[in-house]
């Protein structure tokens, strides 16, 4: 390595290309307007089509947005091919399998312009949910519970619990996917942008994205929160668990964030809703015991909870099944990589970074 060279491991803290759709910087905003705000004004299709076309919509661009996802649906064919599915199948399997499914149907699956692209993008909005839908219902052997008068997100909730979602759980739940939608250049995002780099068409950057986003690492998080609440145990006994969790060097999931150091500005968003949704569900003791964890794991080891650590705890005290957790994640996400796509389409040069070698010197063939 010469003089000039430097080695980050994992990137950590590395310029790897100009964005304007999102930063973290100041605190998290989308195309310049503070997640903060958002959350209190704005429901998630209109954060989507803002992180899509770069602006909030007025109300006709919101109502003509809504018409067309509310009139795009699965090719028929996807039915067939769930029912061949098997019903313990790693939901998230399914739904990457399903993205490239999408793509076979799709008639611009390989138009790579910004216009097809734009529309692509819209139409996976639509349809990721109503295959998560599709899926929930496959899993536990039921018909699709579809209300579509509920809009994207209602309707998407009201698929994956097979019965009617209350206001509550709605705007909890829509807010969650707000927060999940956009986050720079996270491992995913990243992903979904080499992929587009070597002009590789929308749905095999968001197929390579979902297989990024499966590891516990990334979004899988959400889904291991519970556990560790629900292994730590009663109240009265968490603290003692959590010390003795940590001498092991075991991973509390949930805590932690290669950008924020002082706290996740969404998990501290999302907190007074998953909390509220826990002591409604009667789960007053977990709520408890989570709550001990997070002062301890801020104590203990100077780590604070990110975003994963209140969503899995709204997710499970609405009743959804948790294997479907990290799909979720990607119902909102596809917004922030379809919109990555399009930037880096827009200005693009192949994602090529060098390596540091540290095998052999050069030897002969004997």
């Amino acid at each position: 390595m010469s003089p000039t060279e430097t080695y980050s491991p994992g990137l950590e803290g590395v310029v790897a290309g100009e964005t304007a759709v999102s930063t973290l910087t100041g605190g998290l905003s989308y195309r310049g307007y503070p997640v903060v705000e958002l959350v209190k004004k704005c429901d998630f299709l209109e954060v989507a089509y803002l992180l899509l076309h770069g602006d909030l919509p007025d109300p006709a661009a919101d109502e003509a947005f809504r018409d067309r996802l509310a009139s795009t649906t699965l090719p028929a064919a996807m039915s067939n091919w769930l029912e061949q599915i098997p019903r313990d199948a790693v939901p998230m399997d399914v739904v990457r399998l399903g993205i490239d499914r999408l793509a076979l149907h799709d008639p611009e699956t390989q138009e790579t312009g910004r216009e097809a692209t734009l529309r692509k993008s819209e139409r996976l909005l639509a349809q990721v949910p109503l295959l998560i839908g599709a899926l929930a219902a496959h899993r536990h052997k039921r018909d699709v519970f579809a209300r579509p008068a509920l809009g994207l997100t209602g309707n998407l909730l009201a698929m994956s619990l097979g019965r009617e979602p209350t206001t509550e759980e709605q705007k909890a739940f829509d807010l969650s996917l707000i927060l999940y939608a956009e986050h720079e250049f996270n491992a995913s995002t990243f992903t979904a942008r080499v992929v587009t780099s070597t002009e590789a068409d929308l749905h095999s950057a968001v197929s390579a994205a979902i297989g990024a986003l499966k590891g516990p690492l990334h979004g899988g998080a959400n889904e291991r929160a519970m556990d560790v609440i629900r292994a730590a145990g009663a109240p009265a006994g968490a603290d003692a668990w959590l010390k003795g969790a940590l001498a092991r060097k075991d991973k509390i999931m949930g805590f932690g964030h290669r950008v924020y150091k002082a706290g996740d500005v969404r998990a501290g968003i999302l907190k007074p809703y998953s909390h509220e949704a826990m002591i409604r569900a009667g789960h007053q003791d977990l709520e408890e015991t989570s709550e001990i964890i997070e002062k301890g794991m801020e104590r203990e080891k100077n780590l604070f909870a990110n975003v994963d650590w209140p969503a899995g705890r709204l997710y499970f005290a609405i009743g959804l099944d948790v294997p479907l957790y990290t799909p979720f994640f990607v119902a909102a996400r596809v917004t922030g990589w379809c919109a990555h796509v399009l930037e880096q389409q827009a200005k693009n040069r192949i994602i090529r970074p060098k390596s540091l070698y540290i095998g052999h010197a050069q030897r002969p063939v004997k």
